[in-house]
């Protein structure tokens, strides 16, 4: 059997740790990325990543963008980890040496697939949702906090044209985490976008590791009102609840529950006392995050659906302010934030 060729466009702390795996799998992986030094640490001394119980250094074949124009053989799988609003243009990069055959997979935050099925057409596209915490403050220097026995993915088809063949990429995905088949990968990407809506920008406005911001007063209960909004938001769009992460016994005629599952199970299963959010790495770096892909997209389908997400409007109107430069990460912006949030129920320990 061929070994299948793989692409993974984005290579930061998921990216790079994903490929890592899969190399030392046997599998032929390519790792693309825009951050030059990064590229050159990886090729000078390869890819180290670090757990609490073990570093790993992994030797692995990267390049830059301007390299992909050389490339002359095509890629079987393309797994795109990019940030949300990258992905449109990471698709058109790499969509030329995707395999008319091949499938190309988003491990990223946001809905995504919809950018990325009219590049690659839905013959050619899988949806998948990924649960991982990481870190890259250094090039070529991977801080996993999620080891791979605890890193979850999902995969499902968006069309019949792909049904069947979603074990091509849980078989190669398998080898960095655990990996689920879904039917409804839709719905299950949306979950994802819920418990996101949650925690990712909140936490990081207030520029604290997620467990922190948590437990800062009225935090946690906020965050629950955004996580609940962006459900119910899912759900009058049409999305089912459906179980990720793994969970069992998640009750879907009971989604505000739902969100306390998931909210839980990510301080629980995928936080550290030093997790910080993705969006706050890349704030912390001068990097765009993904408030706009991420709260916004609740905001505005609550807007088709002729109604209003207050609570998610008002972290994307705080995260504007930062990205603008207006507002400087502080833990005293929780106060912008805030409203009567409930219980106030923090992290579990």
């Amino acid at each position: 059997m061929t070994t299948p060729r793989v692409a993974i466009v984005g290579t930061g702390a998921n990216g790079a740790g994903i490929g890592a795996d899969l190399t030392r799998a046997g599998l032929d992986v390519t790792l693309v990325d825009q951050w030059p030094e990064n590229v050159e640490a990886m090729r000078a001394r390869g890819v180290i990543v670090e757990t609490p119980e073990e570093t790993q250094t992994t030797p692995v074949r990267a390049i830059h963008l301007c390299e992909v124009a050389c490339l002359r053989s095509q890629f079987d799988i393309a797994l795109l980890g990019v940030d949300a609003y990258d992905t449109t243009w990471a698709s058109q990069l790499i969509e030329p040496y995707l395999k008319a055959d091949g499938l190309a997979v988003g491990l990223q935050n946001g809905m995504t697939i919809d950018q990325m099925l009219p590049v690659f057409g839905p013959e050619r596209t899988l949806g998948a949702v990924i649960e991982i915490a990481a870190a890259m403050w250094e090039p070529g220097l991977v801080e996993r906090h999620t080891p791979r026995a605890g890193t979850w993915f999902a995969v499902g088809s968006l069309d019949v044209a792909t049904r069947g063949r979603e074990g091509e990429v849980a078989g190669i995905l398998q080898h960095a985490g655990v990996v689920e088949v879904v039917d409804d990968i839709r719905s299950a990407k949306w979950m994802k976008l819920v418990v996101n809506s949650a925690e990712l920008v909140p936490s990081a406005i207030c520029n604290l590791p997620l467990l922190d911001a948590a437990r800062l007063p009225g935090m946690d209960a906020f965050m629950r009102r955004a996580g609940k909004e962006a459900i119910t938001t899912a759900v009058a769009a049409g999305q089912s609840v459906v179980p990720i992460f793994g969970l069992e016994d998640v009750d879907p005629s009971d989604p505000e529950a739902v969100v306390d599952a998931m909210l839980d199970a990510v301080y629980t299963r995928w936080s550290l006392p030093q997790t910080k959010t993705t969006v706050l790495q890349d704030w912390l770096k001068g990097r765009r995050a993904e408030a706009a892909e991420i709260n916004g997209e609740v905001v505005r389908t609550r807007e088709r659906l002729g109604g209003t997400a207050p609570v998610n409007a008002r972290i994307v109107e705080v995260a504007t302010l930062i990205e603008r430069g207006e507002l400087a990460l502080d833990p005293s912006n929780a106060a912008l934030l805030l409203a009567e949030s409930g219980s106030g129920r923090g992290p579990t320990q």
